[in-house]
């Protein structure tokens, strides 16, 4: 690893995601079966589909294999990596199964993996492991699977209009989806923003889930907790739930100009904001 491992304490994450599932499971229990059918932001998935990748990735977290396809999805036109293509297996696999079983299925498997993570050694929860964000601690990779978890049940919620109140929105869940996303914040400035060497900047989130990201360029953008007695060489301030939709590509970015506000250097600020959607 080129960076430091990330060591998480695990009560902390096992209690993000436990009301990540506790959260999904309310909203699938005031579904009826039509809306499990509505389309998402996401490509080709339904809630439906969104259920089955998420039953189907703590299935594989669990050792059962990934399921053969019908057809080669990696040429289908929203799938665009090997993780996707895993994805799409799980989700064809279980779309023929009825919303009530899925649903089912979706509380069996969260239960059992809660209690799997909670007996997990301290060895093995701090030892060094694939994830998505790269070879790091299988804490870490638990705390993405916090973030993207979180990040659906935002997907459901736009799909079956079924906004969430203040109260809602706070939570382990989206304080570590949040953080997550932190972990990302230089690489987002500093290499897909193009943020200029010397920049200071900081992305200013408004809303229930308030938050400040701060990130200083020196050859590359790196997350800092503020700039001491510099100021910001630009300001980006949006809601944080817009943020997160249009980092996990949801929506774009030019849909929703008018909520989203600039100070000082403007054009460093839109770079960003035009560039903000890193997800894979």
């Amino acid at each position: 690893m080129s960076r430091p491992p990330t060591h998480l304490d695990k009560s902390a994450v096992l209690d993000g995601l436990s009301a990540s599932w506790r959260n999904i499971d309310g909203i699938l229990r005031s579904l009826e079966p039509a809306r499990w059918q509505a389309n998402t932001a996401l490509p080709g998935w339904t809630v439906h589909d969104i259920v089955a990748h998420m039953v189907g990735t703590e299935l594989l977290l669990q050792g059962v294999p990934t399921p053969e396809s019908d057809v080669d999805v990696s040429v289908l036109e929203h799938v665009r990596n090997d993780i996707g293509a895993l994805n799409e297996r799980w989700v064809r696999k279980l779309r023929t199964v009825s919303c009530t079983e899925l649903h089912e299925m979706f509380r069996t498997v969260t239960t059992e993996r809660l209690q799997e993570l909670a007996d997990l050694s301290d060895e093995m929860w701090n030892g060094i492991t694939a994830t998505p964000a790269g070879p790091d601690t299988y804490g870490r990779f638990m705390r993405v699977r916090v973030f993207d978890c979180w990040m659906h049940e935002l997907d459901i919620r736009d799909a079956v209009a079924m906004p969430p109140r203040a109260e809602e929105l706070v939570g382990p869940d989206s304080t570590l989806g949040l953080d997550e996303m932190a972990a990302s914040m230089g690489f987002v400035v500093g290499k897909l923003g193009g943020a200029p060497d010397g920049a200071r900047v900081t992305i200013e989130l408004t809303g229930p889930l308030r938050r400040e990201f701060n990130v200083a360029v020196q050859g590359r953008g790196r997350l800092v907790p503020d700039f001491g007695a510099e100021s910001p060489t630009t300001s980006i301030v949006l809601d944080t739930v817009l943020f997160t939709r249009i980092a996990g590509g949801r929506t774009p970015p030019g849909a929703h100009a008018d909520a989203i506000s600039y100070r000082g250097d403007e054009a460093v600020g839109r770079r960003i904001v035009e560039h903000l959607n890193y997800m894979i």
